[in-house]
């Protein structure tokens, strides 16, 4: 999995896991903070949380038209810049008045054109490193490498922002709304760390940087052929096919910000007793994944010694879990955000099993195409929303509460087991696992050359359009039985999957 790989590759993903974690810090409790903070109902506050979605992902074909013109490196710098000036803004305590509300909107615009120019640029610089004909075989797994590292700085963001929101209202005594801006600080702290790797590594993909009057330069490096015209509109319309297909992926993956988090706000149990509990606990799961990392070394590893330290690992994991097991000490709190852990944990842990998958699949010439794994992951994702349907059956109508200083948020009514959840982000995670990073990899694959940054762009464009469409799950909460609310996404899913598998044949000429 990791053999072969360019060293860049590791320099450019930690640098990206360091962003992500602040953003996924502040994104875990964004939603939950509008209606707390400014008493929005769940429509404002959702249409709020994906304009916000849609700019981030919206600007990056901006960044990419910009980088194809002064370099990919130039704009990931400014971008963080940017950022840190965006998140500077939210993490200032302001109330919940209308300067407050202003200041805050203007913070979303500047995370959202820093995001622009840093995320897409990023991406398109780890695509080249794949041109080199030593990693071409390798650029599927490089993506899912750099993926795997984006989810390990989220699956640390959702406990990160509730136990400093509780750090600072027990021993700094502020309220529950001024905490929020806590969390939204560690997003500031998280990019001086990631323009530090960023620097320090630079050494290692400097090539791939680009630059001012670069772009020949670049391209005679990459020996890419050069594409008729005719080739150049069958790629560009192959993509736009792609793209058109993941906007109703994304409207429905992130619902995990908005409906679900209120799902788990509203209905679903506030404690957890017994091994129900360990998952609640962060480094439990991380002692999982170095078992899932240690027993793939131990069954792959070449040598006695890399066997050795392998099963050492997974003793050391086994024995932390068994401890932390029998310490276990009557209930444990749940809170809706830390429900969003759950999905950048199944990236982190399942990615292996997922190259051990397509790997063998591939030694038999049976791996299916990008296009093919696009489409599968849209019917996996539909599947995520049938078992919510299925269990939301008969629970009752979301309700609301208005709270002693006057603002209004969900009240409530149902203990719903966690474990529904937790099936619920499994699922979504291999809908993502065959969408996302395939997707990514696909775009720098195909993208015919001079376009390259606008195409990754048109990527985060049709993430932002379903970004948009995310605000759909806020209308409507407290408007449909449950069930028909899943029901929506379901239905998006399975169209978007059937336009996919009837345009197959002309995507997988491309591919």
């Amino acid at each position: 999995m990791f053999e072969g790989q360019p060293k860049g590759l590791y320099a450019l993903a930690l640098a990206n896991t360091g962003e992500r974690f602040g953003y996924y810090t502040m994104l875990a409790v964004f939603a939950l903070f509008l209606r707390a903070n400014y008493g929005l109902d769940a429509g404002w506050a959702g249409e709020i949380y994906s304009d916000f979605l849609m700019l981030v992902y919206f600007l990056p074909i901006v960044g990419g038209w910009l980088a194809d013109k002064f370099g990919f490196g130039r704009m990931v710098t400014i971008g963080i810049l940017i950022m840190f000036a965006g998140y500077l803004l939210l993490s200032v305590p302001l109330g919940g008045n209308t300067l407050a509300l202003v200041v805050m909107l203007a913070a979303l615009v500047l995370i959202g054109f820093g995001t622009g120019l840093f995320k897409g640029n990023l991406q398109v610089m780890v695509g080249d490193l794949y041109n080199d004909p030593q990693y071409k075989d390798k650029r599927d797994s490089g993506f899912s490498i750099f993926y795997m590292a984006i989810n390990i700085g989220a699956l640390f963001a959702p406990t990160a922002a509730v136990r400093i929101m509780e750090w600072a209202q027990q021993h700094l005594g502020v309220s529950v709304n001024d905490s929020y801006h806590f969390a939204f600080a560690v997003a500031c702290a998280s990019l001086i760390l990631s323009i530090c790797i960023y620097y320090v590594f630079r050494p290692t993909f400097r090539h791939v940087e680009g630059g001012k009057g670069q772009a020949a330069k670049g391209k005679a490096e990459t020996n890419e052929p050069e594409l008729t015209k005719e080739e150049t509109k069958q790629r560009i319309v192959a993509l736009c096919l792609v793209f058109a297909v993941v906007i109703f992926f994304w409207m429905a993956f992130h619902q995990n910000g908005l409906s679900l988090t209120y799902f788990a706000d509203e209905f679903t149990a506030k404690s957890s007793t017994g091994v129900q509990s360990m998952a609640f606990d962060v480094w439990n799961l991380v002692a999982i994944i170095f078992i899932v990392y240690a027993g793939f070394s131990f069954f792959q590893g070449k040598t006695s010694k890399t066997k050795t330290i392998s099963a050492l690992v997974i003793l050391a994991a086994l024995a932390f879990l068994g401890f932390k097991y029998a310490n276990l000490d009557g209930s444990v709190a749940v809170s809706a955000p830390i429900f969003q852990q759950f999905n950048p944990f199944y990236v982190v842990a399942l990615t292996p099993v997922s190259l051990a998958i397509f790997g063998s699949l591939a030694a038999k010439g049976k791996e299916p195409s990008a296009p093919r794994k696009i489409a599968y992951g849209m019917v996996v994702a539909a599947l995520a929303y049938v078992l919510m349907a299925v269990f939301s059956w008969g629970l009752p109508m979301p309700e609301t509460e208005t709270l002693a200083d006057g603002t209004t948020v969900g009240k409530h009514v149902a203990d719903v087991t966690p474990n529904l959840l937790i099936g619920t982000y499994l699922i979504l995670t291999f809908g993502e696992l065959l969408l996302s990073p395939m997707g990514i990899s696909f775009v720098s694959k195909v993208a015919p050359p001079k376009y390259k940054g606008l195409m990754m762009g048109g990527w985060f464009v049709s993430t932002a359009i379903g970004n948009k469409l995310v605000g759909v799950g806020g209308y409507l909460w407290g408007n449909l039985p449950l069930w028909i609310v899943w029901g929506v996404f379901i239905a998006v899913c399975l169209v978007a999957a059937i336009f996919m598998f009837t345009m197959m044949k002309r995507l997988e000429r491309v591919a």
